[in-house]
């Protein structure tokens, strides 16, 4: 999938200022809506009718992602490879957990559960083999499958393209 064609999509819905950060699906727009499900729902079907794509569809407003981003919620950690940084964002906020394990899975570490951006925040050691899988493993077993998973970079990134 392009992002030329994925912007279309976005555009065709009558966005503005549509724009995508790096390849992965991440897609800056502005609306007026202000319904949030009913954005992704509307978002989920014109990407299956445009693209034939079915993809699970998580927004966040600028304000939630600036909010997590000004919470430094990794300070003094560098992402690289001994300290991966992440975001997973859920998609039902009833489905955020009250309390998570300190250590889940074997070498990531549950940093915090952000109820505002409805996002877990965790470092991964990425030079233990499976730690990532494993931790996405458990993510979807805690939290369920509709949760969508950024390096912190990329959600620098996108508030940044948000700003610009």
């Amino acid at each position: 999938m392009t992002n030329d064609k994925l912007r279309g999509v976005f555009e065709g819905l009558g966005f503005t200022a549509v724009g995508s950060t790096l390849a992965s699906g991440n897609i800056t727009f502005c609306t007026a809506e202000s319904d949030v499900p009913s954005l992704e729902t509307r978002i989920e079907e014109a990407l299956v009718s445009g693209l034939s794509v079915s993809s699970r569809t998580i927004i966040r407003e600028h304000r939630e992602l600036r909010s997590l981003v000004d919470s430094d919620p990794f300070p003094g950690l560098t992402h690289e490879r001994r300290t991966y940084l992440t975001a997973t964002f859920l998609k039902d906020a009833r489905l955020s957990p009250d309390v998570i394990a300190a250590e889940p899975v074997r070498s990531t570490r549950v940093v915090r559960y952000d109820r505002s951006a409805r996002a877990v925040l965790a470092v991964t050691d990425n030079s233990d083999p499976g730690a990532a899988s494993g931790f996405m493993s458990w993510l979807e077993r805690s939290c369920g499958k509709d949760i969508n998973t950024r390096s912190w970079l990329t959600v620098q990134r996108i508030v940044r393209r948000l700003e610009s």
